[in-house]
């Protein structure tokens, strides 16, 4: 699996980079034609290889009045931090990708570290599209930038079980689970998750920005760290 991290605010959001588009809408959307959907196809590939400019351009080729392609030129735009990304995702609202326009400008909202924004889309998302692990997934970091643990933790689960082979959930619970000084479960869940030993210290280091005091210094912070990254260690072969 391709991990892409991207910071927004201090946590991963899972459409920040190349995770392609949330599939789920509240209602169906009309097909593009065969030459249209290979172009599609063709830019969110070149997206997720980092090729945004290139991306671009096959999407200009192709009608704005298909909704998807404005959704994937609102992605690629708000990746190069261009804010011409906003209007497209509101176009999105009230068509059938409402629950991904919802999305983007949740993402947006989170990278400007407006959080109260960000969870108004977010949660008009989640009711959208329920079953979409990256919405919930993305709801969840939000949360927990405002820690709202419970709350964050409710949507870190439940984006672990729709998505069980995607271990972007996993990463943002153990960086939960860290924040709260629960090491022994962190260190099972990397474990179980197969994180590396680079993504758990990167899990522990924007634990501790949430919690906004620097890193704990004394051989007893140093053993608990190094507990989670042997147990991850462990687990990736």
């Amino acid at each position: 699996m391709k991990a892409v991290i991207a910071i927004t605010a201090t946590l991963i959001l899972a459409g920040c980079a190349s995770n392609g588009v949330v599939a789920s809408r509240p209602s169906s959307c009309a097909r593009p034609g065969s030459d249209q959907e290979l172009a599609l196809n063709l830019a969110d590939d070149m997206a997720n290889d980092g090729r945004l400019y290139a991306s671009l351009a096959n999407l200009e080729g192709l009608p704005e009045d298909l909704v998807q392609v404005r959704l994937r030129k609102a992605r690629v735009l708000r990746l190069m931090g261009r804010n011409e990304a906003e209007p497209l995702y509101k176009s999105l609202l009230g068509t059938c990708l409402a629950a991904d326009g919802e999305h983007g400008l949740g993402q947006l909202a989170a990278a400007k570290n407006d959080n109260a924004s960000a969870t108004e889309h977010l949660e008009r998302a989640a009711k959208m599209a329920p079953t979409e692990g990256k919405i919930r997934n993305d709801l969840g970091v939000v949360y927990l930038n405002q820690h709202r643990i419970p709350e964050a933790r409710f949507e870190f689960m439940t984006a672990m079980e729709l998505r069980q082979a995607d271990s972007l959930a996993a990463l943002n619970m153990v960086t939960l689970l860290i924040y709260q000084d629960n090491w022994k479960q962190a260190a099972e869940l990397a474990s179980m998750a197969k994180l590396t030993p680079a993504q758990v210290a990167d899990a522990q280091a924007r634990a501790e920005r949430i919690r906004g005091s620097a890193t704990k210094t004394g051989t007893t912070q140093a053993d608990r760290s190094n507990e989670v990254v042997d147990a991850s260690s462990g687990a990736v072969k």
